[in-house]
């Protein structure tokens, strides 16, 4: 609207408004609280009423204004009148507010400016622009306002990675400079940027340098500063630690990996120079003489070692002998005969790369045999390939294996034979041959304890020349492991309301046959609700849905490992589930509305009633406690109980009923919360009297004209009773009559209306005194009060002093004390004693002397209905019902209508 307004204020205004353009700069630390003050406009742009000169005429009073509110409005609050601006509730966050750049960049009234774009402000300067009008007219000016934010040290350098991971070559020289990839970062600037680096554990050989670019940006460098040695050392873990410059100054840290890489310096090595070999010269084909064997440290590449014969061994050696590249294995490859020359000497070398080759020399000697070995010659029973023989587990004992015949090719000497090796197993002689043998078993084998053996037949001649016949038997595995659990009963929790498909554990089994006999499978039990699953293959075990615990706490079903033989064996396991409990029920009241019914005068912290409240949770999360939110000054409540006290005794006619409320909170965390509605109405005792309003005093008296006519109301007695019920219900009756003819006056039982029964003669004259008991119809026992009803009939009130003196005299009168009587029907019409007045005048006109006797009569008879009904309807009761509390003063003074209680 501002700025609507200074569009139609006039083009010489708006030059006006340029000409007062003016610009005010600020500053302030970021993470300031609300309400500190940054500057006062009107003082800072020295208009007149913020410098205290008091202008020649009244002016309006100066109003400031932001223009709009952009980014930088909701970071100050502006004080319209003064122009004091203070900072707001939102907290500047430089490191949000700005982003740093080469240049200024502005967004949204925030300026991240550089030492370029501006002398006064440094490098790392952040600004909030504001634009402020000042009015009214007079001294209208459009305020540049600008804020720069200053940098505080609340962040503390971090590293962008946990782990940083740097190879070194273990040939680096000293002082080689390796760059860390991963600087820490900073949001600070300046000198709460990071400042310098440093390792936790240099290991005597690394420090650390930092360089700064153009831009300011500060890189770590990892320094080498002593001889490395992959072989000694392959690996060095440490600390660095990035600190920045602020007070105190905050540091970040992350894992540094100094990984060693490997280069080609070390050579392959034999342990010996020379090995002794001794060969029988009737060795067969293929017989192993030896193994080389060459170390190098270095690692992949660098340490392959192959092995070759020099160029000095002799090509006969080599055709006898040959040598494997790989393995250094050195094996008989020709048949020795009586040419073969007893000794060769062969010379093998170790070749890596880029070295030169290690040497040894193999020294074999081959001894000339003139006797032929014995023979073994197998025949396999059981089921044989390439050597090796296959017997199934769980085979009988004595199974047989193979018969062996042994013999002397030359049939000088004897022969001998036994079986060398561990395992069930027996070599013994077959009879009746003499060179027959037999292998068998001695009990059954088991695959899951031993899977292969191996046996050597040995047959030695009496010369002491022995030939072994090695024998391998290999065991073949039976599906006779069914699958085992790790524990056979498996006990888990869970809370509830967990998400659906919430792991709950994996179940392992282990099945100790081979193959398809060993993979173990898993499944649930019969008994297993629906909404578990478990997946066959991995044995993980979830639930689809979201358990309850209020609904079920335990759940307890099997499950089984089943293998892949056949037949398939299988193995259970129970599972069992407890549901954890979490806080999320609120405490129930039974009701939520309680109502208790109190008589009155309940004796001080007597028991009211019982509030009933549960709470479906279980331990801490299901313990209740009640409170009073209103009314704690007269209620209390027993917490663990329930049990609602007065702390008072209660009086219905000062209240008559009670509405608390009631809170239940529960002891989980956070904890819950539920009220009820408690109503307390209070049953009335008739512990109050009818109090009497009118008339006032004893000593009041009213004067009645002898002139009023029979059945005229003369005046009334009004009370009230501050109980309720049957209690409040009121009789008026006269009790005592003192006068000429004092009963010539009645009183309605019902309204306490007076009335004048009987017409006035000339000796009635004078003070009538009655004395009326008002009665109400409480139980056990109805309480009455009694007030002095003065009437003085005459034409006039001539001596007031004379009837004041009569009042003040004590009346002699006889209490006629009356049972009051609860009357049903309602009261009679009183006219019938008036009614026998025109007929006895009618009567003494025609006949005034010959009919005295029956006028008389008639007198008498008339009188005498008269006080049959005048005692009939004193004994008439009425029932007014009153409300519980009466406000006296407002009380009307009418007839209240008969109502049925």
């Amino acid at each position: 609207h501002l700025l609507l307004f200074l569009l139609f204020v006039g083009p010489f205004n708006c030059f006006a408004s340029y000409s007062r353009a003016t610009e005010l700069f600020y500053s302030l630390n970021e993470g300031l609280p609300a309400g500190v003050l940054i500057g006062s406009l009107a003082r800072d742009l020295r208009l007149p009423t913020a410098s205290g000169q008091r202008p020649a005429a009244p002016q309006p009073p100066l109003s400031f204004t932001l223009a709009s509110r952009g980014l930088g409005g909701q970071y100050v609050q502006l004080d319209n009148r003064s122009g004091e601006l203070h900072t707001s509730a939102v907290e500047i966050d430089r490191e949000a507010l700005c982003v740093e750049s080469s240049g200024a960049t502005v967004f949204g009234g925030a300026a991240a400016v550089s030492s370029s774009s501006s002398s006064s402000a440094s490098s790392e300067s952040c600004l909030l622009l504001l634009d402020v009008l000042v009015l009214p007219q007079e001294y209208f000016r459009l305020v540049k306002v600008k804020i720069a934010i200053r940098d505080v040290n609340d962040n503390a350098p971090r590293f962008p990675v946990p782990h940083i991971c740097l190879s070194v070559p273990e040939n680096a020289p000293v002082n080689t400079r390796l760059a860390i990839e991963h600087p820490a970062l900073d949001p600070d600037v300046g000198t709460n940027g990071v400042q310098t680096y440093r390792l936790r554990d240099n290991y005597g050989v690394f420090t650390l340098d930092v360089e700064e670019n153009e831009s300011g940006e500060r890189t770590p460098y990892l320094i080498v500063m002593g001889a490395l040695d992959r072989e000694t050392r392959d690996e060095y873990v440490t600390v660095i630690i990035a600190e920045d410059g602020g007070t105190p100054p905050l540091v970040g840290s992350a894992t540094l990996t100094i990984g060693i890489s490997d280069i080609n310096d070390n050579c392959p090595q034999f342990s010996d120079s020379q090995l002794n070999i001794t060969l029988y010269g009737n060795s067969s084909l293929g017989t192993h003489v030896a193994t080389v064997h060459a170390v190098d440290m270095d690692l992949g590449s660098n340490a392959q070692i192959t092995y070759s014969y020099s160029q000095k061994v002799p090509q006969p050696s080599r055709d006898l002998f040959h040598l494997d590249e790989s393995t250094g294995a050195i094996m008989l490859s020709s048949k020795v005969d009586g040419d073969t020359p007893r000794l060769h000497r062969l010379i093998i070398l170790g070749n890596g790369p880029g070295c030169i080759p290690a040497v040894i020399t193999v020294l074999v000697t081959i001894i000339k045999v003139m006797m032929r070995p014995p023979e073994v010659v197998p025949r396999f029973i059981a089921n044989e390939a390439e050597g090796v023989v296959y017997l199934k587990e769980l085979e009988p004992i004595n199974t047989p294996i193979a018969f062996f015949t042994i013999k002397d090719p030359d049939e000088k000497y004897k022969v001998n034979c036994y079986l060398d090796g561990d395992g069930p197993f027996r070599l013994s002689p077959y009879k009746p041959y003499n060179n027959e043998y037999l292998l068998e078993t001695t009990k059954p084998l088991d695959y899951e304890t031993q899977q292969l053996y191996e046996i050597s037949v040995v047959a030695w001649n009496s010369e002491g020349f022995h030939v072994n016949k090695i024998v391998k038997v290999q065991v073949l595995d039976d599906n006779d492991n069914s699958p085992v659990f790790s524990q056979q009963l498996i006990e888990l929790s869970i809370e509830e309301n967990n998400v659906p498909n919430a792991f709950l554990t994996k179940l392992h089994a282990t099945d100790a046959d081979s193959g398809e006999r060993g993979q173990v499978s898993y499944f649930l039990g019969p008994d297993a609700p629906s909404y578990f699953s478990l997946d066959k293959t991995t044995g993980v075990l979830t639930v689809s849905t979201q358990l309850d615990r209020e609904e079920k706490e335990k759940y307890r079903y099997t499950v089984k490992a089943v293998d892949s033989g056949f037949p398939p064996r299988e193995s259970i396991a129970t599972v069992t589930i407890t549901v954890l409990d979490k806080n999320d029920n609120s405490p129930r009241f039974i009701n939520k509305d309680f109502s208790f019914f109190v008589p009155e005068n309940f004796p001080g912290f007597g028991e009211i009633g019982v509030i009933s409240v549960t709470d479906a949770d279980a331990g801490q999360n299901g313990w209740v406690a009640l409170s009073v939110l209103n009314g704690s000054d007269i209620f209390v409540i027993d917490t663990g109980k329930g049990v609602l006290r007065a702390k008072v005794s209660l009086d219905r006619e000062q209240q008559s009923s009670y509405i608390l409320w009631i809170e239940a909170v529960d002891g989980g965390d956070p904890a819950l919360s539920s009220t009820a509605k408690i109503t307390i109405l209070l049953l009335d005792i008739n512990d109050n009297p009818p109090l009497v309003l009118f008339p006032q005093s004893n000593m009041s008296y009213l004067l009645v004209l002898p002139s009023t006519l029979p059945g005229s109301p003369i005046t009334e007695v009004y009370a009230v009773d501050k109980d309720t019920g049957m209690n409040a219900v009121i009789a008026y009756s006269i009790i005592g009559r003192r006068g000429p003819r004092p009963e010539s006056f009645r009183i309605d039982p019902k309204t306490g209306n007076i009335t004048l029964e009987e017409s006035l003669m000339q000796n009635d004259y004078g003070l009538y005194r009655l004395l009326v008991k008002v009665s109400d119809h409480g139980y056990p026992e109805p309480l009455h009060s009694t007030v002095m009803v003065n009437l003085f009939v005459n034409d006039t009130v001539s001596n007031e002093s004379y009837i004041e003196s009569l009042l003040r005299k004590e009346p002699d009168i006889s209490i006629e004390e009356k049972q009051p009587q609860i009357s049903i029907e309602p009261t009679h019409k009183k006219m019938e004693s008036a009614s026998c007045m025109p007929t006895l005048v009618a009567l003494s006109i025609i006949s005034l002397g010959s009919i005295a006797l029956v006028t008389g009569m008639g007198i008498y008879i008339c009188l005498r209905k008269g006080k049959k009904h005048h005692r009939a309807d004193e004994n008439l009761e009425v029932q007014i019902p009153l409300n519980g509390r009466i406000n006296l003063h407002m009380l009307e003074k009418k007839p209240m209508e008969i109502s049925n209680i």
